[in-house]
């Protein structure tokens, strides 16, 4: 496994406002914001990496639960001229803020690429697009197992065969639930993390460790493999970089 090791990031004014903006919307639905504060540089980094790695065709990019674009703005510079990207954000207020991010962007009128903000859930976007990456930043241990079952299905049938979904999850929420949530909470988490190992165990490619994130994070890799799922034996993840 890999670790992160580099020095804190730089706090601008504009990271400043994210983080204020993030603590509000978590303060109307922590569920659905998942976190008190904007994914940090390096953890951007590394859920972007199998743009980098797929460069310099063009590509097929989805970001579901992009939050202020924090990680948005990571993407953007990546992605190979001609490329298409769909951000999904299901928050209003974040939605409005990803759109002035595109707007104003340098880079997209260099590599004329089409990228489009879509205010729905990504189970209920309505597309017939296949994606070569999709970068989810959405809460998924705050979700009930019947949703995290329809989010990973979804995001599987919208991946091209041998496409990567990248995400990621914070260290340390199962032993933090165990001891503060409920008994059904807990039961909940279980479950839910249940799902996720399955699809670990099935389609991941890597797994990474960012310390130098608020709060540090695992970023899993999966694959969609080249043949149907059905045939596809489930196998422990692959060697970090």
């Amino acid at each position: 496994m890999n670790d992160w090791t580099t020095s804190h990031d730089r706090v601008p004014a504009q990271r400043n406002a994210e983080s204020w903006m993030f603590l509000i919307e978590a303060a109307r639905d922590l569920r659905t914001t998942g976190a008190v504060a904007p994914s940090g540089k390096a953890l951007a980094r590394v859920l972007t990496d199998p743009v980098r790695v797929q460069a310099p065709r063009p590509l097929a990019v989805l970001e579901a639960g992009a939050g202020t674009g924090s990680v948005t703005r990571t993407l953007i510079p990546e992605l190979p001229r001609g490329s298409r990207l769909d951000i999904v954000e299901a928050n209003p207020r974040f939605a409005m803020r990803l759109r002035r991010l595109v707007t104003a962007h340098p880079h997209l009128a260099a590599t004329s690429a089409q990228v489009n903000v879509h205010q729905t859930y990504v189970e209920d976007l309505d597309t017939d697009q296949r994606y070569d990456v999709i970068v989810s930043g959405l809460p998924l241990t705050n979700f009930t197992p019947v949703q995290v079952e329809r989010i990973m299905a979804r995001y599987m049938e919208l991946l091209h065969p041998g496409g990567t979904l990248t995400y990621f999850a914070y260290l340390g929420t199962r032993r933090a639930r165990a001891l503060t949530a409920s008994r059904a909470e807990a039961r909940r988490h279980a479950a839910v993390d249940e799902i996720m190992a399955t699809y670990q165990r099935t389609y991941a490619t890597g797994r990474w460790t960012v310390w130098v994130n608020l709060p540090p994070a695992y970023v899993w890799h999966l694959q969609r493999p080249l043949v149907s799922a059905d045939q596809v034996e489930p196998r422990s993840y692959g060697a970090s970089r």
